[in-house]
């Protein structure tokens, strides 16, 4: 004869909540860790500032063309003379100097400004969205996609 224990299925329906609840649990703390990684993963992509147009290779070429434009290098000088875009004016966005050079350029021109990836010429721009300087464009990806398109560089 068998006899029924109500415990007993009491016990493996509580196990069984218990299993749910830490599944339920696991998952939340997965999302949760996955929401505050976002940041940090996007902080892998620079943010591009407010005043400034992100352009990629054949929109930056065309605005080299315009009377106002300066292609402005933010790369080191080695990097440049390895060679650049030409017409390119180096300024080494790292450099102690950089704010000092910077405050002796036209404000009301139109700076192409670019670097190897990206990342620098990011930097630059902000730097001179906030010494008001009214027309930045940044390269998209760089002087990188800039020769992966096959493009003129000169080299000094």
């Amino acid at each position: 004869m068998k006899l029924i224990v109500p415990g007993f299925v009491l016990e493996n329906s509580l196990m069984l909540i218990q299993r749910i609840t830490t599944m339920k649990i696991l998952r939340l703390i997965s999302l949760l860790l996955s929401l505050t990684a976002a940041p940090i993963l996007a902080a892998d992509k620079p943010v591009v500032p407010k005043n400034v147009k992100n352009v990629g290779v054949e929109e930056f070429d065309k605005l080299r063309a315009e009377k106002n434009a300066v292609v402005l290098d933010v790369r080191t000088e080695k990097e440049f003379k390895d060679g650049h875009i030409p017409g390119a004016v180096n300024l080494d966005v790292n450099a102690p100097d950089f704010a000092k050079k910077l405050a002796a350029l036209d404000k009301d021109k139109t700076y192409l400004v670019h670097c190897a990836a990206g990342r620098r010429s990011l930097k630059a721009c902000g730097v001179m969205d906030q010494s008001e300087f009214k027309k930045l464009v940044n390269l998209e990806d760089g002087f990188t996609s800039w020769t992966k398109a096959g493009k003129p560089v000169e080299k000094n």
